[in-house]
């Protein structure tokens, strides 16, 4: 029978963020939709509500301090003690070297590095005097390396170092960290960029598919998945990782 714990999921409100705080309602935890706009969590919300779930609508801005701190405190006062957390607000800012601006790069750093460094370091006080607690950052494939995102790459393979030094810092007292490196998922964020780029978003997806060796493209689920295990008590003893949910392998 699974312990029901508070999770908390940043960059909720749609996509990946929504689908992983729908999981982990229906694994029997109490979840924290948590994006920049509270009334933009409240659909992910009812809809968990409905389902005989607790969650509530947190806004904040993740890259905020004060806001953070504000956060997580309202978490714990109103679910209980924050132990599992979700690090998957993102935000892309694509552009070639030459073209990125100063702003670009510092916006992708502190929604993705600050905005995951803030969050652990607040729900991180919780989870060591509770002796159990998950942490799953969101990577990357990009952290490879991908043209036209050299700070969102930079973002996601600093998250990576990140995720390992929290498990080196943090497994004493029972929590675990782990990271999640997606590949090609279909979101409003990768529909975005097919638009950019003046074509389809069927067509994008059938293209990025035929380079998949699983032949398909991720859709939100297939990340629920995967925190789903890095979220369970039995994933106890699985630390430091970082998973290519991909379709195929990555080096």
């Amino acid at each position: 029978m699974t312990t029901q714990r508070v999770a908390i999921v940043t960059g909720a409100a749609r996509g990946i963020g929504a689908e992983v705080a729908r999981r982990l309602s229906s694994d029997g935890h109490a979840v924290a939709v948590l994006d920049l706009d509270e009334a933009a969590c409240q659909s992910v919300v009812d809809g968990i509500t409905a389902a005989g779930g607790r969650a509530i609508a947190v806004g904040a801005d993740v890259s905020d301090e004060g806001a953070v701190k504000a956060a997580v405190e309202r978490v714990a006062a109103e679910l209980g003690a924050p132990t599992i957390l979700v690090n998957n607000a993102g935000i892309i800012r694509d552009n070639l070297i030459f073209k990125m601006t100063v702003s670009d790069w510092d916006a992708v750093m502190a929604v993705h590095l600050r905005g995951a460094f803030l969050m652990s370091r607040e729900v991180q006080v919780h989870q060591t005097k509770e002796k159990w607690g998950r942490i799953v950052n969101l990577s990357s494939t990009s952290a490879l390396g991908n043209r036209g995102q050299v700070n969102y790459s930079a973002a996601k393979a600093g998250m990576q170092g990140f995720t390992k030094t929290l498990a080196l810092e943090l497994g004493r007292f029972g929590v675990t960290a782990n990271a999640i490196a997606p590949g090609f998922i279909a979101t409003e964020m990768t529909a975005a960029t097919a638009e950019r780029m003046g074509i389809t978003f069927d067509d994008f997806k059938t293209a990025a598919a035929r380079e998949i060796p699983v032949q398909r493209v991720g859709e939100p689920a297939d990340i629920a998945h995967a925190v789903s295990f890095y979220a369970s008590e039995g994933a106890g003893f699985v630390s430091g990782q970082v998973l290519y949910v991909a379709g195929g392998p990555k080096d």
